[in-house]
């Protein structure tokens, strides 16, 4: 009988383009994953090469950073663009544009969250 390698149960938040955790190679598509959210410049230092959960620590940084901006985009758009001269049509799309990438970048720390888990989860495992 061939045992699945999956030892952790999948979290709804897990990203698509990551392998479930256990599985072959999974923890390089976590960092491949994981690159994509920070600085190009973050992505290749060799601590977050060799210790991807020091990557995943720096994306959850990174994307509540972004969190904060979108809210404070969101909050000032109703008294700042107007001074910049736009229609009325352009910042009320500004707003849905801005509150959807406030749940997006929500969605994604969660997401972040739940691969961080599993890669402690795996170093404290191999220790």
């Amino acid at each position: 009988m061939i045992m699945p390698l999956t030892t952790t149960r999948i979290s709804p938040d897990w990203p698509c383009q990551v392998k479930a955790p256990g599985s072959y190679d999974w923890e390089r598509s976590a960092a491949k994953w994981l690159r994509e959210l920070v600085p190009a410049r973050y992505a290749g230092y060799p601590a977050f090469i060799r210790h991807p959960v020091l990557l995943a620590r720096h994306a959850q940084i990174q994307v509540q950073h972004e969190i904060r901006v979108a809210r404070t985009a969101l909050q000032t758009a109703r008294a700042d663009l107007p001074r910049l001269g736009l229609h009325e049509g352009v910042i009320e799309h500004t707003i849905k544009l801005y509150a959807a990438e406030v749940l997006q970048l929500q969605h994604i720390a969660r997401s972040v969250r739940a691969v961080t888990e599993a890669l402690a989860e795996r170093g404290s495992a191999g220790r």
